[in-house]
């Protein structure tokens, strides 16, 4: 198999699409206080989203920007979609790192208080993407 700088995209709204199933399945999985499979699927969800963000490091350092064709009132939904989900983006990595860490050393007093900030976030973050790319790439794809 030959990857192609233009597979990127894909691929990217691939891992986005299962981080978002990976954190709800975690989120299942402790309401049930199966403490095991939560915790496989958040660490799951954090080599998944780890590998988008190398993924799309690399698509952006080599293609460059994406132009959005669409126009009218969908042009001001898919720039408030990408607005917020660029923001919570920024913001989600300390989160999780944060989230994370508290989990691995124990603290799940100080995990379960962030946590409940940190999914929401995250889990809107990997929703938006797919959306951002479906909008930009099949909706109304560059000409």
């Amino acid at each position: 198999m030959n990857l192609q700088i233009s597979d990127f995209p894909t691929i990217d709204a691939i891992l986005n699409a299962t981080s978002a199933i990976l954190l709800t399945l975690g989120y299942i999985f402790i309401r049930r206080k199966n403490v095991g499979a939560h915790k496989a699927c958040m660490v799951s969800a954090v080599v998944t989203s780890t590998l988008f963000l190398a993924c799309y490091l690399t698509y952006h350092y080599y293609h460059g920007t994406t132009h959005f064709t669409g126009q009218g009132a969908v042009r001001w939904i898919y720039f408030s979609v990408l607005g917020s989900h660029t923001v919570l983006a920024a913001a989600i990595v300390p989160l999780v790192l944060v989230t994370l860490y508290r989990a691995l050393r124990e603290r799940f007093d100080l995990h379960k208080r962030l946590a409940r900030w940190t999914l929401p976030a995250w889990l809107y973050v990997s929703v938006t993407g797919v959306v951002v790319y479906w909008m930009l790439y099949h909706l109304y794809p560059a000409r």
